[in-house]
């Protein structure tokens, strides 16, 4: 059985709040789970740890990713690590955005580009896409087909730069050049909203 077979992601959404620069958002976020009956991966820990752990299950979790630290993506990490004993790994270029939420606490393992996370007999790559933030990342498992992408890509285009922390170009160069090269039907598993493809985002970029 190819890792393909054997790995399933689940997924779940949960509803809380987004604030950065003195501004608060109602917002709903993605949170994902790569793993078989055994063990597992979460792809960000938004608002409530509840759901995340009904996703996991009896399951071992193994890690805690972060795609980046905004509040609405990790504002549960610390309190799952609690609950589960798996760690937090997060970019260090994100420590200011970090310390915004979590003062004085930090992750366990830093992400760097080209790192690999095996669960379950898939692997997934650490892509660097500052932009949105600066140690925003994707996580690319390509036997999924799959790569996960926070706030870096999202169905329609770009994730958002408008506020601290962020910038337009580098994350329209981080797009290019490091999630438009991989396969066209590469799903993309967004920390918002609706599923879109490589290709898809592509043409949107293009047409923008």
């Amino acid at each position: 059985m190819s890792a393909a077979d054997a790995v399933r992601v689940d997924h779940t959404v949960t509803a809380g709040t987004f604030t950065l620069d003195g501004e608060t958002f109602e917002v709903d976020n993605n949170v994902w789970v790569v793993g078989d009956d055994t063990e597992c991966v979460v792809i960000d820990a938004p608002h409530d740890v509840a759901p995340i752990l009904a996703l996991v299950g009896g399951r071992r979790l193994k890690a805690i990713l972060c795609t980046h630290a905004h509040d609405d993506h990790v504002r549960m990490a610390p309190k799952l690590r609690t609950e589960t004993q798996a760690p937090i790994l997060l970019h260090p270029d994100d420590r200011p955005v970090w310390e915004l939420t979590h003062p004085g606490e930090l992750w366990d393992v830093d992400l760097s580009e080209g790192q690999i996370i095996e669960v379950a007999g898939t692997r997934l790559q650490v892509i660097h896409t500052p932009g949105h933030a600066p140690g925003a990342v994707c996580f690319y498992a390509e036997d999924l087909g799959r790569v996960f992408t926070g706030d870096t890509l999202f169905q329609g285009g770009p994730g958002a730069t408008g506020r601290s922390f962020s910038d337009h170009d580098t994350i329209v160069a981080s797009i290019t050049e490091k999630l438009f090269v991989l396969p066209d039907d590469t799903v993309v598993h967004t920390g918002h909203g609706d599923d879109t493809t490589i290709g898809t985002e592509k043409a949107n970029l293009q047409r923008g």
